[in-house]
């Protein structure tokens, strides 16, 4: 899972002789409950200066908490911090027959010792990956490369430029020992390419503008063409996000195809293929009408789902406010299921950003954001070396100068380095009084919304609701929230929550659309319940459900067939 929400959906605790007292995890964990009394999030911060071979964690006070540095492997781009306390880097590698920009070539993982566990080198004379990886929670890896395409192969495609290009791929690499992988999927953006010149060519189509899940190639075209920059991985969707500096868009596509699939045009949940499912920020670049929004535009990512405006596609736009001011622009997509919806010859919507954040000061390239649980962000303002975080209001509480261009800086909390958080905890009745599992610290919920002053084991009921709890260890990791367990309910108690069961969007406006492993098993009944218990849908082999005329608030999909029994889900409808 991306770092945006700072919870990883795997975890391992770190060599513990890295942690030899626990004395010193009790105080990171009281350190962090008295940032949270500030309005901060999380706890450390990493990042990297573009060309070191080093990375460093920082605490909110901007002190030096860890680092890791490795003698030649200097960084291409940019870094995570992984479940354990690895560190996966992006390398600028030595010798790439690929030049110029931030050509890697080379991935590394490091332990927290700062010892190379894997080292893979993805440069040959015909491909090479550069910017920006991504971590999968599968464990592997994407990476976003080059590949060389020939003048003669320039042309065939219906180019009118004769001229040597490096499109962009995008390649998922499975680790294989110290220095192997696997490419165990791989999009091609030349498989998806349009024009409307050359009609003796198989890509040629009359009119651009109703294409628009396909790539223009006469549309600014260079050697370097669409330089993607960022790519971000949506679990839920099974999507990829990517951002593009010289099209000024962001563009989303299916991940749940097959490589074979993914170089056509039908297939995955999409049923699309490869093709573009949807595109923002620069209507022009396929013949629609409409102002652009995006002017040089890095770190194309989704807002996660524990964060306020989850589903929003995030871009840093360079020149967004002026030649001299940057901004963070997120997107409210027309999801439409696994696609999006858009009026044939029109450009996508919105016409323009949802919400933007101006950025402190400008950089010219690279930068990133990092949307937070609380509604805060971190901004990182690359060629200036600023990494900084704002409140709702865009209000400055943190600041960290750094000397040097860092690339991208995520925020995580002590809990992704010092500790595994506790498994969701289960709810008992005893009369009124609801108990809860065994934990260090308790958060009571009803509704889905935090109960004040409800922090014991137990919580005495006094209304019909939907209530769950979470608990925390000694080390400040939280659980996830419990399987709710509804007071008041009709034909609705204890509910058991699963992956098998994939509701989407969540939140949503209202019409929900359903992914289940028991469309695949015979027939089934979906039923949508309110939180307090009430039946309000019914329906047979129904994948979707439209809730558009009830109020905003908590519900519950229920879904149940002879094989696989019942499994529900909580939505949330936001207007």
């Amino acid at each position: 899972m991306n770092t945006s929400c700072g919870i990883f959906d795997f975890r391992k605790k770190i060599n513990q002789s890295a942690f030899s007292k626990t004395a010193v995890l009790l105080f990171f964990f009281f350190t962090s409950v008295e940032f949270s009394f500030s309005q901060q999030w999380g706890d450390y911060s990493l990042y990297s200066v573009m060309n070191s071979t080093s990375a460093y964690l920082v605490d909110t006070n901007g002190t030096q908490f860890h680092s890791w540095t490795n003698s030649g492997k200097k960084t291409g781009y940019s870094c995570h911090l992984l479940p354990g306390g690895y560190l996966l880097k992006s390398v600028a590698k030595t010798g790439n027959s690929f030049t110029g920009g931030p050509i890697c070539g080379e991935v590394i993982k490091v332990d927290w010792n700062g010892n190379i566990v894997w080292d893979y080198i993805y440069s040959t004379t015909t491909y090479c990956s550069h910017h920006d990886i991504r971590p999968m929670p599968n464990g592997n890896v994407l990476l976003i490369a080059y590949e060389l395409k020939t003048p003669v192969q320039v042309t065939q495609a219906g180019s009118t430029t004769n001229i040597t290009m490096w499109p962009d791929k995008i390649v998922e690499i499975e680790p294989n020992g110290a220095t192997g992988g696997n490419v165990v999927w791989e999009w091609r953006a030349w498989d998806h390419l349009v024009q409307n010149v050359d009609s003796t060519k198989d890509n040629y189509q009359t009119s651009i503008v109703n294409h628009p899940e396909l790539l223009n190639i006469n549309y600014q075209t260079q050697k370097d063409w669409i330089h993607m920059n960022g790519v971000d991985y949506n679990d839920s969707l099974d999507q990829i996000t990517f951002s593009s500096h010289y099209l000024n868009e962001i563009y989303v596509i299916d991940h749940s195809t097959t490589t074979l699939e993914a170089a056509s045009h039908s297939g995955g949940n999409s049923g699309k293929g490869g093709d573009i499912l949807y595109r923002w920020g620069n209507p022009a670049a396929y013949g629609a009408a409409g102002s652009a929004t995006l002017k040089v535009v890095h770190d194309a990512h989704w807002i996660k789902s524990d964060c306020p405006n989850a589903g929003f596609l995030v871009g840093f736009n360079n020149q967004g406010i002026s030649n001299n001011q940057s901004c963070v622009d997120m997107v409210d997509p027309p999801y439409n299921g696994y696609n999006y919806s858009i009026t044939p010859g029109s450009a996508f919507l919105p016409a323009s950003y949802t919400n933007r954040i101006p950025a402190t000061g400008y950089t010219s390239n690279m930068g990133n954001s990092q949307q937070l649980p609380n509604g805060n962000s971190q901004i990182c303002v690359a060629l200036s070396g600023l990494i900084y975080e704002v409140d709702a209001n865009n209000t400055t509480i943190w600041t960290k100068n750094v000397t040097g261009s860092v690339p991208k800086s995520f925020r995580y909390s002590a809990c992704d380095i010092s500790g595994t958080p506790p498994p969701a905890p289960t709810i008992s009745q005893t009369g009124n009084m609801l108990n809860s599992s065994v934990g260090m610290f308790y958060q009571w919920y009803k509704d889905g919304n935090a109960l004040s002053g409800a922090t014991s084991s137990s919580y005495t009921t006094s209304a019909n609701g939907s209530y769950q709890v979470s608990i925390k260890d000694t080390f400040g990791c939280a659980s996830p929230l419990s399987a709710p367990f509804v007071i008041g309910a009709t034909g609705l108690n204890e509910i058991s929550m699963t992956e098998n069961l994939k509701l989407f969007p969540n939140p949503s406006t209202g019409m929900i659309y359903l992914s289940s492993d028991f469309a695949d098993a015979g027939e089934f009944e979906i039923q949508a319940f309110d939180a307090c218990g009430k039946l309000i849908f019914i329906g047979k082999n129904a994948m979707q459900i439209n809730l558009s005329s009830f109020e905003n608030g908590l519900y519950f999909i229920s879904v149940q067939n002879e094989e696989m029994g019942k499994v529900t889900q909580k939505v949330i409808i936001t207007h």
